[in-house]
């Protein structure tokens, strides 16, 4: 009778939230005053029905993740559903883009964000290089996407907010000058409360896509600058809370030792989440 009883329990647990498996978690928690690695999967416009199905599958069988990483999938608008309904109920489900529009409305072709909390995503990803740069169409600048950040935050979302520099703009030497520049609109706009719900993704759009990275020294070099920029123009309390991703080609061959970096809390990853390797990264965590 027991084990039928528990059986009863454990489908029940399979249920919730539309029947979502549970997911397994390994290791310690980080400390008190430790950031949690933040390890967000980037799916772009990639996916079939089929194909997201089966890679679920993949991440639901692929084990425990550390207690001391969050863990998130950003798939396209189309698969959120997918993803809500039977990804482990361990890693978070969040979009790509939302609207700058705070509400429904006559907004053609646009999903606000509102409507994505309504959903049950959690995480967005805003300041994609790509879309900054734009494809084909207009690019969104950095007051653009500060103001997204703000509506996303102000409507119950957490945001990887993103940004980096181009390869001329490395080799000129005003990577940061060029950060600075795209994090200031936002600094105007947030309050010390909703950088509590904003991770930095820090991508260096040479290194995306490319096969191109950044050795860890150098990666470290940027995020400690951009550190450094928020605690002077944000606050200290902020600068050493918030977390900041590194979005350059990260993989399960060089998760680990780009995680090692002080500076380093986690990655934005794009190419390597859509197949196994995804839980190398995760599994990189120190």
């Amino acid at each position: 009778m027991a084990q039928v009883v528990k059986a009863v329990q454990d489908a029940i647990g399979h249920l919730h939230m539309g029947g979502r498996p549970k997911g397994s978690s390994s290791g310690e928690p980080a400390k008190e005053g430790e950031r949690t690695y933040l390890i967000g999967g980037n799916w772009k416009c990639n996916g079939t029905v089929a194909s997201c199905k089966e890679l679920i599958k993949v991440f639901n069988e692929a084990g425990p993740i550390p207690k001391k990483a969050e863990v998130a999938i950003c798939a396209p608008y189309i698969h959120i559903g997918i993803c809500l309904s039977g990804l482990r109920d361990d890693i978070a489900v969040g979009a790509q883009n939302c609207g700058v529009n705070e509400k429904e409305g006559a907004y053609t072709g646009e999903i606000c964000a509102s409507q994505l909390v309504d959903a049950g995503v959690t995480w967005v990803v805003i300041g994609h290089s790509e879309r900054r740069e734009g494809f084909g169409m207009a690019g969104e600048d950095s007051e653009l996407v500060a103001k997204k950040v703000k509506v996303a935050l102000d409507a119950g979302l957490k945001v990887m907010f993103a940004i980096g520099e181009k390869k001329e703009e490395r080799e000129a030497g005003v990577t940061l000058d060029v950060c600075s520049k795209q994090l200031e609109p936002a600094a105007k706009l947030l309050s010390e409360e909703d950088w509590a719900n904003v991770a930095i993704a820090y991508e260096p759009v040479w290194a995306i896509g490319t096969g191109l990275t950044a050795t860890p020294e150098m990666a470290q070099e940027t995020h400690a600058g951009i550190r450094k920029w928020v605690a002077d123009n944000v606050s200290e309390a902020v600068a050493k809370a918030v977390r900041i991703q590194y979005g350059g080609s990260m993989k399960g061959a060089n998760a680990k030792e780009l995680l090692a970096q002080p500076d380093i809390d986690g990655g934005l990853i794009g190419g390597a989440s859509l197949k196994a390797d995804f839980f190398n990264v995760i599994n990189g965590v120190p």
